[in-house]
Formats: structure tokens, sequence, C-alpha cells
């Protein structure tokens, strides 16, 4: 049989060693059903598309964590794990773990990088969403589970285990502790029992165990390792977006960021507290000023914050300005009201006082404004809006780079040692908190039928 006979064996080892902006070419010249079959097969062949983060270890190790900026290619390298498993193995049981089975089942299983996306028709699994489970054509199988169930993982057995985006996991009770305990109780099948887990960055107790943990392989980077696979507009405002703050070194760089110890709050708990915005309708909506001294100086702390009919305070928007001028910074915080259409406009005034009245007024004189005077310092204000996180009573509607990083920076009983001079942001969420959850009329009136 000649090379060009099958393509299946010579033709796709030959297009595995051309240029990648040649190979269209190549596969043009050749002719009906071979074409075809070459383009099929090389779209799901792995490793001319990867990068080095995305390649399993080797040597004997049990985890191995892939922990990568956003983009970075995770999924896909968690799914190509599972799938080269399961192609080799016909007797391997396949723990699938996410954060819940719904996300379990849209990107590991059904999502533009999940096992079914990435294989090929002739070696595609067949997913029984009634039974949670994935069924390869050799008979292996995969089965779906949920970090917010670890008892679901009490008596199964695996040969293997992908859990993805382990930093998302559940804390609360413990359950994603708990969860994968009842995973390695049950990884007691076939030979050579191993665990992928992929995740973004994100400093909670699991996380850490298993990277201080010197049986964990790490691979990982940045966002940009992928970016011959990624949109640029994507890249860009991303960094645009993000930029050098910390929270950008977690999502983008991929580095697993180490808490500030004794600060008010921590990224774990801020990351606990984060959700979806939608769907929750507000009693109340607030934007709060943290006026700066002079136009060369601080920044003008602009946040956005509501009071939700459920009880909750949301944190909605950070609009703060740097390096603005009075003029500036009142038509932002006038613009920023009008378009979250806010009852009130609370300004700090122990700088300016009737100064930061009159340059909000000149702005929009119909401004629902509320002048607030400081009479503790700023950490001290800021301890009893700690608490409410603590208990679970605000949510971040979003990422916010800056403000979380100054949040961060906060330490208990005085002092600050995040980015910059002085915590604005921070102190414009305090006052935006202060007002919705700790006021004498801050929960909303709910009505009974």
């Amino acid at each position: 049989m000649s090379e060009t006979d099958n393509p299946d064996e010579a033709g796709y080892d030959f297009l595995r060693n051309v240029d990648a902006e040649k190979r269209g070419p190549v596969i043009a010249q050749m002719h009906g059903p071979e074409a075809i079959e070459a383009a099929g097969y090389f779209d799901h062949y792995f490793d001319p598309h990867s990068h080095p983060g995305q390649l399993a270890p080797d040597g004997d190790w049990q985890v191995w964590m892939v922990m990568g900026g956003r983009g970075f290619g995770k999924t896909r390298a968690g799914a190509e794990y599972v799938r080269s498993i399961a192609e080799a193995d016909m007797f391997a049981r396949i723990a699938l773990v996410g954060t819940t089975l719904g996300e379990a089942r849209s990107v590991m299983v059904e999502g533009e990088s999940g096992l079914i996306a990435i294989s090929p028709p002739n070696a595609r699994p067949t997913f029984e969403p009634s039974l949670h489970r994935l069924r390869w054509p050799n008979g292996a199988q995969a089965f779906l589970y949920s970090a917010a169930e670890p008892e679901s993982l009490r008596g199964p057995q695996h040969s293997h285990a992908w859990c993805d985006e382990i930093g998302k996991w559940p804390g609360a009770h413990d359950r994603a502790t708990r969860c994968w305990d009842n995973l390695l109780l049950g990884l007691r099948l076939g030979k050579d029992q191993r665990i992928v887990a992929t995740t973004t960055p994100r400093n909670t107790a699991l996380v850490r165990r298993l990277f201080d943990n010197e049986t964990t392989v790490v691979t990982g980077g940045a966002t940009s390792a992928n970016a011959a696979n990624l949109p640029k507009s994507f890249i860009g405002a991303m960094e645009r977006e993000f930029g050098q703050s910390l929270l950008g070194r977690q999502e983008l760089g991929g580095e697993l960021i180490d808490e500030v110890e004794g600060a008010l709050w921590s990224r774990a708990l801020i990351e606990r507290c984060r959700e979806a915005s939608g769907g929750v309708d507000h009693a109340r909506i607030v934007v709060a000023v943290d006026p700066p001294a002079s136009a060369t100086g601080d920044a003008c702390g602009i946040v956005v914050a509501a009071l939700g009919q459920d009880g909750l305070a949301r944190v909605l928007a950070d609009c703060s300005v740097e390096n603005a001028s009075p003029e500036r910074w009142a038509r932002a915080v006038a613009e920023c009201a009008a378009v979250w259409g806010a009852d009130r406009v609370i300004a700090e005034a122990n700088q300016g006082g009737a100064m930061v009245a009159s340059v909000l007024r000149a702005a929009d004189i119909t401004l629902p404004l509320k002048l607030v005077h400081a009479s503790r310092g700023k950490v001290a204000r800021a301890e009893p809006v700690a608490a409410l996180y603590e208990a679970g009573r605000v949510r971040h509607c979003g990422l916010f780079a800056a403000l979380e990083d100054q949040m961060c920076g906060l330490m208990a009983g005085g002092g600050y040692e995040g980015p910059g001079r002085s915590p604005d942001r921070a102190d414009a969420l305090v006052w935006a908190l202060t007002e919705l959850m700790l006021g004498r009329q801050a929960r909303p009136r709910i009505s009974s039928f």
C-alpha cells in the first residue's frame, strides 16, 4: 500500500509535520473523501494545537493540576486527558466532577472544548443524560457528579477523575474538601489511579492544599500562552480591564495570589460572594463617592450597590475615575447615578464639605445627594462591612479588579497594605454598604400576600 492509499496512517503523520500555515493548502491538494477524512482527523488531533501547559506530565503522579488564566485551555487539557484514558482502556471508569451537574454537562461534556466536541466521529462517546453517564464505543465509561453534593461520591468507585474549576467548588460546610476526600476514597479501580484538576487560580483551602502537596504536579500559565486560539479583541479587552492588578495576575496571569495575613477581606471570601448579575429585583440602588483631595492625587472612588428584595446587598459596578478634576469626577458621579437609576448618592464630605456638594450639584442639580461625615478611620468603618461578607449578606455581580485589590489590603486593627496610597474605591464601597445594610431602614419592606 502506498503512502497516499491510507491517509489514516501516512497522510495524517505527514500533516502533523507540516507548518500550520501550509497545512490547509496541502489538504486542499488531496481529492474527494481523502481530503475530507484527513481534514476531519487533524481537527481532532490535539498535539499540534496544544502548548506545553496542556499536556500531561511525565513521571509518577496522582494529581495533575492545570492552573491557568482565563482562556488558557484548561478545559481542553482536561477533556483530552480523559479522552486519552477512555480510548486506551476499555475498563476505565472516570469521574467527571463539576461545580454543579449543570456545569459538568454544559462545559465538560457538551461544551466547545468538552468530551463530545473534541472526539472524532468514530470514537465519540454517547451521552446518557438521565444516567449522568458517558459511554465510549470500546466500553469505557465516565460519570458526572456535582461538587455541591459530596455524598454522591460516597460509594462509587473509579479508576480516574477529572475535576473542573476546583477553585469554584462550594466552600460552605466544607463541601469542596469533603467532595475531594470522598473522590479519593473511591479511586480504587485499575492499576494507575490518577486525577486531573483544572482551575483558574483561587486561594481556597482545596486549591492551596493541592498546590502545596508534593505529590501534585502543577502546570499552567497565562492567558497569553493560548493566544493563537483566542480572539485578539478578547485579550486586548481583558488587559485593559484588569491590567497589572492582583486580580489580573490571578485571572489572566494564572498566578496563585497569597493572601495578606490579617486583612479584613480575603480573595477566597470575595469569591464565595460572587454571583452572576440579574434575576433579583432591587429595593434600593445607591452610588457612593469618596472624593479625592486633589486632581493629581488619589482616585475618586465611585461604587454602585443595590439592596435586593431578598435582603442581600449587591455590588453592581466600580465607576471610579483616576486623576480627575472636580468637574470631571462630578460628571462621572452624575452619569453613573443616571445610568443606574440611583435613589441616593452618598458622598463623603470630610474633605471639602460644601465644596463637594456644590461641585456635584453643578454636575446635576437634581442629584439625590446625601453627605456623610467620617468620625472613624477607614478601617474602623470597614470592619462591620467586612462582617456582612462573612455572614453571606453581600454579593459581587462581576469582577472588580482594582476595588477587590484594595479591599484585600485593608488590615484588621488599622493600616493599609494594598495598591496605591489610599483605598478610595474600598472606602466608597464601605459607604454604599453602610447606607444599604447598616442604616436604620436597611432592610427592604417585603409585602406578604
